[in-house]
């Protein structure tokens, strides 16, 4: 099967590429997102991701222009519903790549984060599918949270702190910031 796997990261990537090779899937990886705040966190996961690619022998396609604007541009305003926007647009992006590869499917790496909203990441990339007629190919691959985890501390993959966004981003802050307001 030709997979094209969105890819949210490198430390995410590891685990699903080598369950899908386990499967006899050689997936083509596509790197799509624009939610990524700051820039330099963007161009350190692109790095992580080379390095991935490398390390692994995956080809990878990356999208390397910074699309902060066209994220917020989404998401402002409408925070509540900030993930499943931010994931129906890098899944949009990952069907239209796939059809324009010929690829028979697409995927994503966000389906191994524990920390990622598991069933409406299936919702949205099946609704996404639907519309540009792409099959999505679905695997849960949280099995191998740990086993990724190994696998890039292994190799030294960066292993950033966040989902990404700049909201995430603040909620990390706000949780230190809590922690911190206890202990005073």
């Amino acid at each position: 099967m030709k997979l094209l796997l969105h890819l949210c990261c490198g430390p995410c990537t590891l685990y699903p590429v080598a369950a899908l090779r386990a499967e006899g899937i050689e997936p083509h990886g596509f790197f799509h997102n624009p939610n990524i705040h700051p820039f330099r966190e963007f161009k350190r996961r692109l790095g992580a991701l080379r390095e991935v690619s490398a390390k692994t022998g995956l080809a990878v396609e990356a999208d390397k222009e910074y699309g902060l604007e066209q994220y917020l541009r989404q998401v402002v305003f409408h925070e509540a519903e900030r993930c499943r926007l931010c994931y129906r647009m890098r899944l949009a992006a990952t069907a239209r790549k796939a059809r324009e590869l010929g690829a028979e499917a697409f995927s994503t790496t966000l389906l191994y984060s524990r920390y990622q909203k598991h069933e409406l990441i299936r919702r949205v990339a099946e609704e996404v599918a639907a519309h540009h007629g792409v099959p999505f190919y679905y695997r849960d691959f949280r099995g191998g949270w740990q086993e990724g985890i190994d696998m890039a501390v292994a190799l030294d993959i960066y292993r950033q702190p966040y989902c990404g966004c700049i909201y995430s981003e603040q909620e990390r802050y706000d949780k230190k910031c809590r922690r911190n307001a206890v202990g005073d």
